[in-house]
């Protein structure tokens, strides 16, 4: 296992943090799950008061294991909030659920639209909460993790209020690379969620990936895109079984630089979108935005684009029928919402037929509806 530091809280995390959304049948395989990880190397756990019963099953797993404290350190995120006493309450409450004297990192969780920022800015608002408690020794960094624009990324860090981020960047999607540069400039720790699952539902690839991604995996490929990259500190993973910690760590210790044979397979799947998708690929300028109908237009193409250009249709449905389902986890109408205004048609720079291919995608990918997880 390597370690980077994760910027300027100058803590030394593991390559590839444990995180727990998805680790809860029971809080024994939970247990197991967190002591193989320890054994591993893996120094940086991640929970949420959200995560259901994520940070009991934490708290108690960790007292059970009498795993030293030096050994790990933890994050765990609160909604933002325009009430300072109610998160008061909530790092409490965590504190409590996780039996734990201090948290090394608490991150507000889904600044994902512009009244989280006010509430964050504002002078009664959330933040005022979090540093009193880092003032009292029970929190020691403050970050934030987002779903939201890159203009709202970009402005909240733009508040130097945060020492780290926990961002969705892969290499099938690129929109947040911006961000990462600033971030990177400001000296914050970046944190990269769900690289397997949001990153393309990378452990269960179609036949068309693998064959273009050979000879490594289309999983493999990706952490490699990312741990490449020295401006990035940690990659989240997110088991439900101590089985599935094996398969991501056998490239923890590779974060050289992208080798001659690895830019020549990134440089096949481009080619090979580009052959398949011909003039109907959407180049995620974002220029068609906004729409009357608040359609998410960027996103919707590009999961066609995956559908399409790679047969990654599991996951562009998966992620397709979180529209109108999700609230500002996953903001935008679907396809079918599109009126044929023409808005975004001159906006266009590749000159597409928008209005046909948001109703080929909603064919394409529709189907019964998805929620966040936890929910």
């Amino acid at each position: 296992m390597r370690y980077r530091r994760f910027g300027k809280t100058n803590l030394e995390l593991s390559v590839f943090s444990l995180g727990t959304m998805r680790c809860l049948e029971s809080v024994s395989t939970f247990a197991e799950t967190l002591e193989q990880a320890i054994a591993l190397g893996i120094n940086h756990i991640e929970t949420a008061k959200g995560y259901g019963k994520s940070e009991d099953y934490l708290g108690s797993s960790l007292k059970n294991l009498s795993i030293p404290r030096e050994k790990f350190y933890l994050t765990t995120k609160l909604s933002p909030t325009s009430d300072t006493q109610q998160m008061t309450r909530w790092i409490d409450e965590s504190l409590s659920r996780l039996k734990l004297d201090y948290i090394d990192c608490i991150a507000l969780h889904g600044v994902n639209t512009w009244d989280h920022l006010a509430w964050i800015t504002s002078d009664d608002g959330c933040m005022k909460a979090l540093q009193q408690a880092k003032q009292a020794g029970k929190i020691n960094h403050i970050g934030f993790s987002t779903h939201g624009s890159l203009d709202l990324i970009l402005a909240t860090l733009e508040t130097n209020l945060f020492e780290f981020i926990n961002l969705h960047y892969y290499y099938f999607f690129q929109r947040h690379a911006s961000a990462v540069q600033l971030a990177y400039e400001k000296d914050m720790g970046i944190f990269i969620i769900s690289p397997s699952d949001k990153g393309g539902r990378l452990y269960t690839p179609p036949p068309t990936l693998k064959n273009l991604c050979e000879p490594l995996t289309p999983l493999e490929l990706n952490y490699r895109f990312l741990l490449s990259d020295r401006r990035i500190t940690t990659l989240s993973i997110g088991p439900t079984t101590p089985k599935e910690l094996l398969e991501p760590l056998q490239v923890s210790n590779n974060v050289s630089p992208l080798t001659e044979s690895e830019k020549t397979i990134l440089e096949r799947l481009e080619n090979h979108l580009q052959t398949i998708l011909g003039k109907e690929q959407c180049r995620q300028c974002y220029q068609c935005l906004p729409c009357p109908e608040s359609i998410n237009i960027p996103e919707i193409l590009r999961l066609r684009n995956l559908a399409v250009g790679y047969e990654m249709t599991d996951f562009a449905q998966y992620r397709y029928r979180m529209f109108e389902n999700a609230g500002h986890w996953f903001a935008g109408n679907k396809g079918n919402r599109c009126t044929e205004c023409g808005d975004c048609l001159p906006r266009c720079p590749e000159n597409l037929d928008i209005p046909t291919l948001l109703s080929d995608t909603h064919q394409r990918l529709n189907g019964s509806s998805r929620r966040r997880l936890w929910e």
